[in-house]
C-alpha cells in the first residue's frame, strides 16, 4: 500500500496525493492566520506576549504556505478532460509531487531554527539579508524546491494538453478547467524563474558579499524581481479557480458557458497582462510620472477580460435552469467575492489612491478577496462537485450548506471590516495598534473564528458517506451519474458539453 502512493505514476493517485497535501498544509496555514487574528483581537499585549519577532515568523509562515499549493485538481482531471490515459511524462509527475514534502518540511523547520524567519512572506531586503541564522537560508531552500516542482508540474500537464489530446479535439473544443491550466502552466514557467535568480542574488548576498541588493546594489531591483513573479503567481491561483468555477456554473445551469472562446481570450489576456503590471505594487518607491502612469493604466485594462468571465458566469446562470447545491453555492460565492476583491483592486490601481493606502490593511482586504475568498471558494466548489469522480463518496447536501454559509459568514465578517482600518490609516504587519482601531479588529477577530469552525465542519459533520446513500441521491441514479453530482431526472447527462469527454471515457 505504500508502495503503490511512494512510486506511483498514476495521475490520479498523484493527484489525490497534492491534495491530500495542499488540505495539510492549508490547515496548518489557517492555524497560523487563526494566531494572527487572535493577537489582533484586542490592543497590548495579547496572546504572543509581546514578541514581535514570534508574530513576523507567524506572518512568514502564513504567507508563504498559502501562496506554495499547486496540481490536484489539474492532475487529476486534465488527463481524462483532454482524453489522454495519463500525463505525458509519469516519472516526472512523481518527482514533482515528491519535491513538496522537504520543501514543507524545509520551511517548517526555518520557524524552528534560532528565532525563525521573520521576514513577511514578500523577504525584502535589507532585513533578509541582514536576517540573523540559517532560518532564512532554510526557507528561501524551500521556496527553490517549491518552485521547482511547480515548473516540472506545470511542464508535464502543458505538454499533455498540447501533444496527448484526443484526435481531432481542436483548441476550440479543449474544455475550459483545461485551457485554464494551461495558462496557469505558462505563467508557472515564465514567473518561477524570474523568483529564482532574485533568491540566489538574495542568498549570495547573506553568505558571499556580494552586493545586488545592499550596500552599493539596489533595493528596488529585488522588489522588481519578486513583484515580476509575485503578480503572476496571484493568477497562478485564481486561474484553475476559474476553469472550476466554468465547469460547476455550466453543469448546474444545464447549459454551455455563455461565450466559450470569449471565455478562453479572456483568460488568455489575463495571463499576459498579469506580467505587465507588476510596478502596481511598488507605487510608493519613487517611480517617475510617466512609469506610474504606465502602471496605472494596465492596471486598469485588466480588469476588461476579468469583467468579460464575470458577465459571462452570470449569464450561463441566468439563462439556465439553474439547480442550487453546494458546489453551486461556493461557484456564486466565489463570482461575489471575486468580484468585490476585483473593484477594491482597481481603487488600488490608481496611483494616488494607493499611495494614501499602500501598507495597510486596506490591501490586505483586497487581495484576501481575490485569494483567501476567491481561489479558496474554487477550490472548494471543485471539492464538492469532482468528489464523487475521485473517491467514490458523496455528501450531505444539507450540511455541505452549512459548511458554506458558515464559511461566506466568517470570511466576509473577517475582511471586510480590514477596508476600514485601511482607510482608517491602520498599517499591516503591525503586531499592536491604536486604541482606536480595536471595534473593527475584534470583529475581523470573530469572523476568522467562525471561518475557522466552518473548516471543522468540512472535516466533520459534513459526513462523507459512500454514494448512493447520501440524501441527495436520486433512486434512479445511473453508475456514470454517481461518478459526478447527481444530475436532475428531467436532465440527460450526455447533453452537458462540457462533460461529453469525461462521459466518452468513463462509459
Amino acid at each position: 500500500m505504500i508502495s503503490r502512493w511512494l512510486y506511483s505514476t498514476s495521475h490520479k493517485d498523484i493527484g489525490i496525493l497534492y491534495l491530500g497535501f495542499a488540505l495539510f498544509s492549508g490547515l496548518i496555514g489557517t492555524s497560523l492566520s487563526m494566531f494572527i487574528r487572535l493577537e489582533l483581537g484586542m490592543p497590548g499585549q495579547g496572546l504572543l506576549a509581546g514578541n514581535g519577532q514570534l508574530y513576523n515568523v507567524i506572518i512568514t509562515g502564513h504567507g508563504l504556505l498559502m501562496t506554495t499549493l499547486f496540481g490536484g485538481f489539474g492532475n487529476w482531471l486534465v488527463p481524462i478532460l483532454v482524453g489522454a490515459p495519463d500525463v505525458a511524462f509519469p516519472r516526472l509527475n512523481n518527482i514533482s509531487f515528491w519535491l513538496n514534502p522537504p520543501s514543507l518540511a524545509l520551511l517548517l523547520l526555518s520557524t524552528l531554527v534560532e528565532q525563525g524567519a521573520g521576514l513577511g512572506w514578500t523577504a525584502y531586503p535589507p532585513l533578509s539579508i541582514q536576517h540573523s541564522g540559517a532560518s532564512v537560508d532554510l526557507a528561501v531552500l524551500a521556496l527553490h524546491i517549491n518552485g521547482l516542482s511547480s515548473i516540472l508540474g506545470s511542464i508535464n500537464l502543458l505538454v499533455t494538453v498540447i501533444g496527448m489530446r484526443a484526435v481531432g479535439m481542436k483548441a476550440n473544443q479543449i474544455p475550459l478547467f483545461a485551457w485554464a491550466v494551461i495558462f496557469t502552466a505558462i505563467l508557472v514557467i515564465l514567473a518561477f524563474p524570474v523568483l529564482a535568480a532574485a533568491l540566489v542574488m538574495l542568498l549570495t548576498d547573506r553568505n558571499l558579499n556580494t552586493s545586488y541588493f545592499c550596500e552599493s546594489g539596489d533595493l528596488v531591483l529585488y522588489q522588481h524581481l519578486f513583484w515580476f513573479f509575485g503578480h503572476p503567481e496571484v493568477y497562478i491561483l485564481v486561474l484553475p479557480a476559474f476553469g472550476i468555477v466554468s465547469h460547476v456554473v455550466s453543469f448546474f445551469s444545464q447549459k454551455p458557458v455563455f461565450g466559450i472562446l470569449g471565455m478562453i481570450c479572456a483568460m488568455g489576456a489575463i495571463a499576459v497582462l498579469g506580467f505587465i503590471v507588476w510596478a502596481h505594487h511598488m507605487f510608493t518607491v519613487g517611480l517617475d510620472l510617466d512609469t506610474i502612469a504606465y502602471f496605472t493604466s494596465a492596471t486598469m485594462i485588466i480588469a476588461v477580460p476579468t469583467g468579460m468571465k464575470i458577465f459571462s458566469w452570470l449569464a450561463t446562470i441566468y439563462a439556465g435552469r439553474t439547480w442550487f447545491t453546494t458546489p453551486m453555492w461556493f461557484a456564486i460565492g466565489f463570482l461575489g467575492l471575486f468580484t468585490m476583491g476585483g473593484v477594491t483592486g482597481v481603487v488600488l490601481a490608481n496611483a494616488g489612491v494607493d499611495m494614501l493606502v499602500h501598507d495597510t490593511y486596506y490591501v490586505v482586504a483586497h487581495f484576501h478577496y481575490v485569494l483567501s475568498m476567491g481561489a479558496v471558494f474554487g477550490i472548494f466548489a471543485g471539492l464538492y462537485f469532482w468528489f464523487g469522480l475521485m473517491t467514490g463518496l458523496s455528501y450531505f447536501e444539507g450540511r455541505g450548506q452549512v459548511h458554506f454559509w458558515t464559511l461566506f459568514i466568517g470570511v466576509n465578517l473577517t475582511f471586510f471590516p480590514m477596508h476600514m482600518l485601511g482607510l482608517a490609516g491602520m498599517p499591516r504587519r503591525y503586531m499592536d495598534y491604536a486604541d482606536s482601531f480595536v471595534g473593527w479588529n475584534s470583529i475581523a477577530s470573530y469572523g476568522a473564528m467562525i471561518s475557522f469552525i466552518s473548516l471543522l465542519l468540512l472535516a466533520g459533520p459534513i459526513a462523507f458517506v459512500p454514494q448512493g446513500k447520501s440524501v441527495t441521491a436520486p433512486s434512479t441514479a445511473t453508475t456514470l451519474e454517481w461518478l459526478l453530482p447527481a444530475t436532475p431526472a428531467n436532465h440527460t447527462f450526455s447533453q452537458l458539453p462540457v462533460l461529453r469527454t469525461t462521459n466518452a471515457i468513463l462509459a
